[in-house]
């Protein structure tokens, strides 16, 4: 499915009807957004979305995307999640985080804990063997063969992938799982 800012992720189109097992007054959380495909597909389906990048253009690109939709279920949110401690992942927070093409490992534990139980997690970001096609290469950009997988190993997995995709050609781990 095609949004104005992007392709939407097949993860979110195809499990979509999961987002209708919590209560829609709580956040979505979508973390690194960049140009905020994916969360403004849920805001489109009346979903409260947080949005959170650095990057002060990204974010302006939602902003307008929003208001040509007059959607008010939204925050904007300018943080660098590698610097400083902030009060974005309070416990329990959000009914749901999608992280797309974003890896900072010590942000782990913190986007665990801020889900809701029973809530979701939408990961996906590119793996070690990632290299062979192009960038990223630098390894902390980089998942290690099965690291998403063991990261929410003691959650329901729903569905989870590791390996090519292709159109445009990328090594990847994608997982959606819902917290016990």
């Amino acid at each position: 499915m095609r949004h104005l800012n992007g392709e939407v992720s097949h993860l979110l189109t195809k499990y979509l009807p999961l987002f209708h097992s919590f209560d829609r007054e709580k956040e979505v959380l979508d973390l690194a957004c960049g140009n905020g495909r994916n969360g403004l597909f849920l805001l489109e389906n009346n979903f409260n979305v947080t949005f959170v990048d650095k990057n002060e253009k990204a974010l302006a690109q939602i902003s307008s995307a929003v208001k040509r939709n007059r959607n008010q279920l939204h925050r904007r949110l300018q943080v660098d999640l590698e610097g400083a401690e902030n009060s974005l992942f309070e416990p329990e927070r959000f009914g749901a985080v999608l992280v797309f093409n974003y890896l900072h490992r010590p942000l782990f534990p913190s986007i665990r804990s801020s889900i809701l139980k029973g809530g979701l997690i939408f990961y996906e970001t590119f793996t070690a063997a990632q290299r062979k096609f192009g960038r990223p290469k630098n390894p902390r950009f980089l998942l290690r063969e099965n690291e998403l997988l063991e990261t929410f190993e003691d959650w329901e997995i729903i569905d989870y992938f590791e390996g090519v995709k292709y159109d445009p050609q990328r090594s990847i781990a994608s997982l959606v799982a819902r917290k016990p």
